[in-house]
Parts: structure tokens; sequence; C-alpha cells
């Protein structure tokens, strides 16, 4: 089924923080943000994570358009997920993100 397209979904900017660090991140802070805008522009003044790009890529294009966190199973008002480094095992530190899907 094809969308016509004034039936398409407008696009939000998606504001993504660091929300906790467990164990010791060598990239992010914590409160570190940084910006999807317009669907895949990504803006930012800090340095990124290729780690926390993969979590986050299956995600962006839905919550860019709209879709609730809560029909993905990621949160209620704002979607949450974590980056996938097990830092028990390897020193380092695993990121849990907030993505808020910046609506007018």
């Amino acid at each position: 089924m094809r969308l016509n397209k004034g039936a398409e979904r407008p696009l939000f900017d998606l504001k993504i923080t660091v929300k906790e660090i467990q164990g010791n991140c060598p990239v992010f802070s914590l409160g570190d943000t940084f910006y999807i805008n317009k669907g895949y522009i990504i803006k930012t003044e800090i340095p990124l994570c290729m780690h926390a790009l993969s979590v986050i890529l299956p995600f962006y294009s839905s919550l860019s358009r709209g879709v609730p966190p809560d029909e993905m199973g990621l949160g209620k008002e704002r979607a949450f997920i974590q980056c996938p480094d097990p830092c028990r095992y390897t020193g380092g530190g695993t990121v849990i993100f907030e993505i808020e899907t910046l609506k007018p």
C-alpha cells in the first residue's frame, strides 16, 4: 500500500541525551546531548560512539515520524535505549540514552 504524498508523516527532530552511565564510558558524559534533525541529519558538538549509533539506527526513523515510543516497547513519553557494551566484562561503560521527539 502506497501513501499519498499528502498522507506522509511529518518529520520531527530528535533530542538524544545521556541519561545514565554504568561503568566507565570513554566517549560520553552524563547529560551529553546530540540531535537528529529532519529525520537524518546528526547535529552534535560532542564526539559520537559507533556503538551508540548502532542502537539508535533501528529506531530513529520511526521516532522522527512521530511513532510513540510505547508502540515500540521503548518507554512511555520518551524512548530509552542502551549501548551494547557489557561493561562488567570489558571494563568499558554502557550508556542509557533518552530520546525525545521534539514536536512543535
